[in-house]
Formats: structure tokens, C-alpha cells, sequence
């Protein structure tokens, strides 16, 4: 699941989020891991221009940051960043900070990257936003050597050239999963080419199984082999039958029923879902987490 609080844009914080702060961000993240879930998501944004703040409001919290501290918090549950926008910072820079994260979380670490989307973060920072697509295709082959089993890792791009510049601690994994994000033509093959994950930006399932096929065909046409993850994220979900309104696209129900449904995107393919739960506090939240592992992920 995508955390709450940490990100506050208005197509999906709930109003009790606005008051809300580290201590819960702490119970929720202790009830995910309590209740099986695969990972914890954290967004990443710079900063946010005033043409935009109405809508995606100004709270960002720092990926790495609120990762880290959640992963003393939490034993078994994975830290993904959902996505990281590795083309505003030099990818030695972003090694640096996600190889210590995962030393830190005994490997434990998602790196979901993607290319961004406001322009004046760009700007701001020096990066030529036209160029986002480019500048993230490199930036993923330069953190495949960063992030590596190499003290000295080695990178000769256009872009970015480094050599000799040790860095330890490395990362607790042989191979740090890279699952990259976005919806797009460029950004669903990236993610089949470079990628050993994707993360769709919000597919409806009747868009799913094309954009599942075209990423089979593109990595059985270049030779790409191993693993890869396919992602999605589920509807809005509420455990049981709501007292209240919970918007007209939220899946309620029994747990035989959400389950059922859910497990129509794995006769899709897909792997893994990222669930989100509407809510009128911090207690109802992880209520509703609880009842989710306890009643709902043993049908699936």
C-alpha cells in the first residue's frame, strides 16, 4: 500500500490526513507489517509550484527520509518508493542514499523510479525537463552499477561518467529490484527493457491486459530475460459494508467478495496490487488493514 499522510494531493488524501504526523505514519506502517503486507510506498516530490499546490497541496514527504524511519519500525514488510524521480539528483547521489537505506532495512528495499511530471522541479534543480525520458534511461543503467555488489562501481554514459569513487555500505541485496513507473508508450517499455518491474500509473483493468501483453512482446523481442513483476493498483477498497459514503467507484463488501474481484487481475498477470482503503481516522485505517490481512489476503 501507498502510505497516507506522507503525500496529501487531493485526488485521494482523506481529510483526517491534513492533522496527521510521524506517531501515525508509525501505527500504520506497524499494522501493515503486523498484517502481511508486502510493502510500504512513499512518494517523492521536490517541491511544488503554485500553479499546482491547490491540487497536489505541498506536503511531500522525503522518500528516503520517511522510509528509513519507518524501517525501524517494521520487521518483515518492503520499503518502495513510488515512485522516485532519480533524474533530479545524480545517480551516485541517489545510490548513496538507497544503498544505506537497504543496509539499513537488511534489504528491504523497492526502488521505483519514474520520469517526473513538473516541470518547474526541473528547473529549479538544473535538469532540462524536455529531456526527462533520456536523462531516466540512463540514469537506470548508471544505478544498475551503483547499486551493485561493487565497492568501486563503474558507469561511462553521455550523461554521467564515473569511475574509482568508492562507496560502502553496500546494498544487503545481491540485486536491488528497479520496478519503473508511469503508463505511457516510453515509460511501458522502459520498464520492459530496463526495468524488472512495473508500476502502472493508475491502468483501469480494462487497459491492463494490453498494456501486460506489449510488455511480454517487447521483452521477448530484445532477449530480456529473468524475473519481472507486473504491478497495479486496485480500486478504492473498504472491508464490509460502509456506514458512510465511500465514493461510487470503491469496491465494499464481504472479504469472499473484494477477493473475488481482486483476483481478476491475476488471471490478468499481474503480480502484486497496491491497495488503498478509505477511512475517517488513523483507527479506521488500520482497522480496516487488519481486517484486510486477517480476512481478505487468504482468499487471494
Amino acid at each position: 500500500m501507498q502510505l497516507p499522510v506522507q503525500s496529501q494531493s487531493t485526488l485521494y488524501a482523506e481529510p483526517w490526513e491534513a492533522e496527521a504526523g510521524p506517531e501515525d505514519l508509525l501505527h500504520i506502517a506497524r499494522a501493515a507489517d503486523r498484517s502481511g503486507f508486502a510493502y510500504l510506498a512513499s512518494c517523492d516530490h521536490v517541491g511544488i509550484p503554485r500553479r499546482l499546490a491547490a491540487a497536489m497541496s505541498t506536503i511531500w514527504y522525503d522518500p528516503v527520509a520517511t522510509l528509513a524511519f519507518l524501517a525501524a519500525a517494521t520487521e518483515r514488510v518492503r520499503l518502495l518508493s513510488h515512485v522516485a524521480v532519480v533524474g533530479l539528483r545524480h545517480p551516485l547521489l541517489t545510490a548513496k542514499q538507497y544503498a544505506t537505506l537497504d543496509h539499513l532495512s537488511a534489504g528491504r528495499l523497492v526502488l521505483g523510479v519514474g520520469a517526473g511530471h513538473v516541470q518547474e522541479e526541473f528547473e529549479a534543480l538544473g535538469v532540462d525537463f524536455r529531456q526527462r525520458g533520456a536523462v531516466l534511461d540512463e540514469c537506470l543503467d548508471a544505478l544498475r552499477a551503483a547499486l551493485g555488489p561493487e565497492e568501486f562501481p563503474e558507469h561511462h554514459g553521455k550523461l554521467y561518467d564515473f569511475e574509482g569513487l568508492g562507496q560502502r555500505p553496500r546494498p544487503a541485496q545481491d540485486r536491488v529490484p528497479l520496478w519503473v513507473g508511469g503508463s505511457s508508450p516510453a515509460a511501458v517499455r522502459r520498464a520492459a527493457l530496463k526495468g524488472d518491474g512495473w508500476l502502472p500509473q493508475g491502468d483501469p483493468r480494462d487497459r491492463l491486459p494490453a498494456q501486460i501483453a506489449r510488455i511480454r512482446e517487447l521483452r521477448e523481442q530484445a532477449g530480456v530475460q529473468g524475473a519481472f513483476t507486473v504491478g497495479a493498483i486496485s480500486e478504492p477498497l473498504y472491508v464490509g459494508s460502509p456506514r458512510w459514503y465511500v465514493g461510487r467507484g470503491t469496491l465494499t463488501g464481504t472479504p469472499q467478495e473484494l477477493a473475488e474481484s481482486l483476483r481478476a487481475y491475476r488471471a490478468m498477470g499481474v503480480h502484486q496490487i497496491q491497495v488503498r482503503f478509505r477511512s475517517r481516522s488513523r483507527t479506521e485505517l488500520t482497522d480496516q488493514i487488519a481486517a484486510f490481512g486477517a480476512e481478505v489476503a487468504p482468499h487471494l
